[in-house]
C-alpha cells in the first residue's frame, strides 16, 4: 500500500507493523469523531512519524497512485474529515 504523507511524499508501508499503524490510525480517527482538535494535531502527528520513520520512501520517478493520503497535522478539522474513510485513513489490514 502506498500512502501519501503530505509535504513529505510517497511511502510503502507494506513492510511497516500493520497493528502499530492501525493504532496510530485509529487514535485520528477517534480524536476526529471527539473533535477534539489538540488530539487530532498530537496523534496526526505520530501517525505521521511513524511513517516517515518505519516506512520505504517510493522512487520519486513513481506516477503511480496513492492509496491513502495523510493530510499536514495542522489541517483543520473538516479536511482531515474529508479525508476519513469508514475505517480511518487506513483501512483495517488483518
Amino acid at each position: 500500500m502506498i500512502i501519501r504523507v503530505m509535504g513529505e511524499g510517497q511511502f510503502n508501508v507494506a513492510d511497516v507493523d500493520e497493528e502499530q499503524l492501525q493504532t496510530y490510525d485509529n487514535e485520528v480517527e477517534k480524536a476526529v469523531a471527539d473533535k477534539d482538535l489538540a488530539h487530532v494535531q498530537d496523534a496526526l502527528t505520530r501517525l505521521r512519524e511513524f511513517v516517515l520513520e518505519h516506512a520505504t520512501p517510493v522512487d520519486e520517478d513513481y506516477l503511480g497512485p496513492s492509496d491513502i493520503v495523510i493530510p499536514y497535522a495542522d489541517a483543520n478539522l473538516e479536511d482531515i474529515d474529508e479525508l476519513l474513510t469508514g475505517e480511518g485513513f487506513i483501512p483495517d489490514l488483518s
